[in-house]
């Protein structure tokens, strides 16, 4: 097998975390865990020592720890803020690759002749990232990514040909492929030693194309095969901009829209990215490059999304100090394709674009965007809330579609637009549409606290499912959900204004709704009030209301809120 390059890998433990206490100014001695799908992915040493790990659900940690400052995974926010890392690190070593947030990583041939050896580079780079950004850095030198990554870990320098011994006692969750892993451990194997002694041929016929590349890395070899070429010139896109590209979102469109045209042209020529590099110049004529490196093949979402990551790097890094400060407005971004890989499957066939049906609407949505503006395509998002207006939100075409708040039901789709699902009914306070006879006697139905669901699963016990919001609208839900709430009068038999006490007690019993100033109609059914006091402790988000569902003589049932003395439609069921 043949001997992969020595490479040097700068490593900066719990980025997440890091970059978290960066942005969002957490102090440093907090416990921190960052979580993604309710898991730890990173956390602190003061989270450590009070026993939270990766991979433990946010209760789980929350109860080891109630101190636990909880933060949510956000790589566009990690990789912003690892852009000053990866500049200190240029400031030393020429031609750095960033693998991922909190990682980078570059050939060690120069800087230890230029330094006096390997070594003597190492400390060097700690000492620069030390002093540009008051940041921990570790430096891991070995023969491939794969190998220095792990000796960074350590901070490590595996001389010349020592790799694989380097690699034999190490865990397989080195390779970070669970289902892989499990495999092995049940099939005795512990250690990527142990591994990389089975025969090449049989891991492939055994474990196909992923089990030959993951054995290649516990061999010590590179994760890459060794025939990344230079791409031709006529792969690299590049656009000129009249006005200067001074706001995160502007950029970021306009490098989709690169980002699609690096991929298509790439597909023509059947070939994948393997190595990006984003440079863009400023209005002044300052230039700005930097290298993304993927280890699989970089599709044109992977593209569109590193290229925002760096875009957000520079335009935010505009107002701090740092070598790679823009000085003004970006008029010119280019596109390189810096390392490509030959991919069949990538090829156009004889009678058109081989492409699925999902690609050929993404692109021609790109193009309804680019014509028309980023708003002009949207998709619903799930989100959480307790109000009809909270609980989706349209996002623009390509962009991450992550909700606003937790506890959206993510297996549920979404039916349309104006249509909001809610939660169960026995997962919420229930509400009840009854007449205005009834509602003296029967108001107080509602006032009952939030009912837990109990399922029996057979052999299972019993599972409690809880609601995430209490006070969340239960079904049927709305089926118009108005985009701004129409003014409304509610009325009682006297024809004065109906109004809730402190007591959450109506006044008098409702008797006739005016819409917008339009002709009172009779209120043949109500229910509530159901309250709602949301953001209290924040003055200026604040808000307090109660809320009704009303059925009128017309047949119509309205979701309405009383709002700061106001009434307000809402909602309109179906």
């Amino acid at each position: 097998m043949e001997t992969a390059a020595r490479m040097l890998l700068v490593w900066c433990p719990d980025w997440p975390v890091v970059a978290a206490e960066i942005v969002d100014g957490i102090p440093a001695d907090a416990p921190v865990a960052v979580f993604a799908a309710n898991r730890v992915v990173a956390c602190s040493d003061a989270a450590r020592r009070e026993g939270v790990r990766r991979g433990l659900r946010r209760r789980e940690a929350q109860g080891r720890c109630p101190r636990l400052i909880v933060v949510e995974h956000d790589p566009v926010r990690d990789a912003r803020a690892f852009e000053p890392v990866v500049a200190a690190v240029e400031e030393v070593v020429a031609g750095v690759e960033v693998i991922r947030p909190g990682a980078c990583a570059a050939a060690a041939r120069g800087p230890a002749r230029y330094f006096g050896g390997e070594e003597a580079a190492a400390e060097r780079i700690v000492e620069q990232v030390a002093q540009a950004c008051a940041v921990e850095a570790q430096v891991g030198v070995a023969d491939g990514v794969f190998a220095a990554g792990i000796a960074a870990r350590t901070g490590r320098v595996v001389a010349a040909g020592e790799t694989p011994d380097f690699l034999h006692r190490v865990p397989l969750e080195a390779l970070e492929r669970p289902q892989l892993t499990d495999l092995l451990h049940r099939l005795g194997v512990k250690t990527l030693g142990e591994f990389a002694a089975l025969p090449a041929g049989d891991v492939l016929n055994r474990f196909g194309f992923d089990g030959a590349l993951s054995h290649r890395l516990a061999s010590g070899a590179d994760h890459r095969p060794l025939a990344v070429r230079r791409p031709p010139v006529d792969l690299t896109v590049e656009e000129t901009y009249d006005e200067p590209l001074d706001r995160v979102d502007v950029a970021a469109f306009a490098g989709r829209a690169l980002a699609e045209r690096v991929h298509d042209r790439l597909a023509a020529y059947g070939l994948a990215c393997t190595r990006l590099g984003v440079e863009a110049v400023t209005a002044d004529g300052q230039e700005l490059c930097r290298v993304w490196r993927h280890d699989g093949l970089l599709t044109a979402a992977a593209i569109a999304e590193r290229v925002r990551w760096q875009l957000d790097g520079w335009l935010t890094g505009a107002r701090r100090r740092g070598p790679e400060r823009p000085t003004a407005g970006l008029v010119r971004l280019r596109l390189v394709p810096d390392g490509v890989l030959a991919h069949v499957g990538l090829q156009p066939g004889l009678w058109g674009d081989t492409g699925t049906e999902r690609d050929r609407a993404h692109r021609a949505f790109s193009r309804v965007q680019g014509l028309l503006g980023p708003e002009s395509v949207v998709t619903p998002v799930l989100s959480g809330g307790r109000s009809a207006d909270d609980q989706v939100r349209l996002v623009p075409w390509g962009d991450e579609r992550v909700p606003v708040r937790e506890g959206a039901e993510s297996s549920e789709p979404v039916p349309g637009v104006a249509t909001v699902p809610v939660l169960d009914r026995a997962t919420s306070p229930p509400l009840f549409i009854i007449s205005s006879a009834e509602n003296r006697e029967t108001k107080e139905q509602g006032e009952i606290g939030v009912r837990v669901k109990v399922r029996r699963k057979r052999g299972r016990g019993r599972a409690v499912v809880l609601p995430p919001w209490p006070g969340r609208l239960p079904r049927p839900a709305p089926a118009v959900v108005l985009p701004s709430p129409l003014p409304a009068m509610v009325l009682d038999g006297a024809g004065l204004p109906v109004g809730v006490s402190a007591r959450l007690e109506v006044t008098e019993a409702p008797a006739t709704l005016a819409l917008d100033r339009g002709r009172p109609m009779a209120i043949t059914g109500w229910a509530g009030p159901w309250p709602v006091d949301e953001r209290w402790w924040a003055q200026d988000e604040a808000r307090r209301r109660a809320r009704f569902q009303m059925v009128l003589d017309d047949g119509r049932a309205l979701l309405v809120s009383l709002d700061g003395g106001r009434w307000l439609v809402e909602a309109i069921y179906d």
